[in-house]
């Protein structure tokens, strides 16, 4: 599964290839901010409609900080509800939410602005118990409902793995796995001159990180490891499809 920024640059290139492969699992990561030093972009609603969403230069912010000192609730709304119209606008229907550097989850405000839209538009999105309670300290088990797919268990590397190794990180991970529904977030990508541009000044996540990604998860030694696990693997296309698309 795939999940693109509705405020990127280069939205409509994914936004057409999303729209003439039905199959295709491609969710929208919702976007509070623009962290990259050069590669920047501003809210779909525009600066006038969510002033309290941009810096002096019309970017979002770049730090999730700045954006819990500075937005309006109303603004936060208006912009994530703006970015997946501008998805189906483009004849694209996502499959799933989660968040940009976990803005969507900074306060149980915006945890229900998050829920809001994922049932309005009839979308799983990314939900956790334990990642909330980690990242931002909220407890999400009062906004939830019976409704709503909650992961059994996040994994995402961190600064620390990259250093010792993706495919070390992700092996301990698999066979780590119990029963339930867990997520690895990844963010593969090529390390060639476009990415090292995007990423410039930020090892962390940069390109080198992304290659690492995308060579561990395109490997034999992968869908090795997930079989002698005995991991099913499953998309969020897949849950919308079975929970969502027959209410509709």
């Amino acid at each position: 599964m795939w999940k693109y920024h509705g405020a990127g640059p280069w939205f409509p290139e994914i936004a057409l290839y999303g729209s003439t492969h039905p199959n295709a699992d491609l969710g929208i990561h919702l976007t509070l901010t623009s962290e990259w030093k050069y590669y920047r972009w501003g809210p779909v609603s525009g600066r006038d409609k969510s002033p309290s969403l941009v810096n002096a230069l019309s970017f979002l912010y770049a730090s999730a900080d700045s954006v819990a000192r500075m937005a309006v609730l109303n603004e936060v709304e208006q912009e994530l509800r703006s970015q997946i119209q501008r998805c189906i606008a483009f004849g694209l229907y996502p499959t799933h939410l989660d968040s940009h550097m976990g803005t969507c989850f900074l306060n149980k405000d915006y945890v229900r602005i998050y829920l809001k839209l994922a049932r309005e538009f009839h979308l799983p999105c990314l939900l956790n118990r334990e990642a909330f309670q980690f990242l931002t300290g909220v407890d999400i088990s009062e906004l939830i409902t019976p409704e709503d797919v909650v992961l059994d268990k996040i994994f995402m590397a961190f600064p620390q793995d990259f250093k010792s190794g993706m495919a070390d990180y992700y092996t301990k991970v698999i066979k780590s796995l119990q029963p339930g529904l867990s997520c690895i977030l990844l963010h593969a990508a090529y390390d060639n001159d476009e990415m090292k541009a995007v990423t410039v000044d930020r090892p962390d996540y940069g390109a080198a990180w992304r290659q690492a990604d995308f060579d561990f998860w395109s490997s034999d030694a992968a869908k090795k490891i997930l079989a002698e696990n005995n991991i099913h693997l499953i998309g969020w296309k897949e849950i919308k499809q079975k929970l969502f698309d027959k209410k509709q």
